[in-house]
């Protein structure tokens, strides 16, 4: 019966306890981004802006990571940002989906966002093509890296049909006012 007991406890610990370690991982978001984001929640075009911005520099930050020689844990370091790169870009296209479901204008906000995919698709695409990391280190990030690239690829021809969807609804909307 003791043997129960212990294993029960060790049980309800572990229980206690994984929550806290899932939510350890923090939000890519930085507290002045979220402020940022909070004053532009209606509007598409700002808050589509602002979310490229935030990618952007997402990407910024990796590329000055991995070219600073006395960088440490360059391949833990490259997993963590391609993470966080990608939680920020599928909050981007989850932005978007609600914008879409609302009936917005997203004709000016999808000019910026498929700017933002075609530098996105270079730089996922020249960090792959780097010939100067060792196999060791790329096979630490390679998972994260071909599923961000593979979200982002995915997203650039939903983007571009919703850019051209987007033009066509607003032209017949412009035609019905007339």
């Amino acid at each position: 019966m003791k043997l129960h007991s212990a294993f029960s406890l060790v049980f309800v610990v572990f229980m206690a306890i994984a929550p806290a370690r899932a939510q350890r991982r923090s939000d890519p978001l930085t507290s002045e981004e979220i402020d940022l984001l909070r004053d532009s929640a209606i509007e598409p075009e700002p808050r589509m802006k602002l979310y490229v911005q935030f990618a952007r520099s997402r990407l910024v930050k990796l590329e000055q990571m991995r070219a600073d020689p006395k960088a440490t844990e360059r391949p833990a370091q490259t997993h963590r940002m391609l993470e966080d790169f990608l939680a920020v870009y599928n909050e981007l296209n989850d932005n978007l989906d609600n914008f879409e479901g609302r009936r917005a204008d997203l004709r000016k906000a999808m000019r910026f966002v498929i700017e933002g995919d075609t530098e996105f698709q270079a730089k996922l695409r020249a960090l792959k093509d780097d010939v100067g990391a060792s196999k060791e280190d790329v096979s630490q990030y390679q998972f994260i890296l071909s599923d961000t690239l593979e979200t982002v690829d995915n997203s650039v021809a939903d983007h571009r049909k919703l850019q051209a969807e987007q033009e066509e609804l607003w032209k017949r909307k412009k035609k019905g006012k007339s």
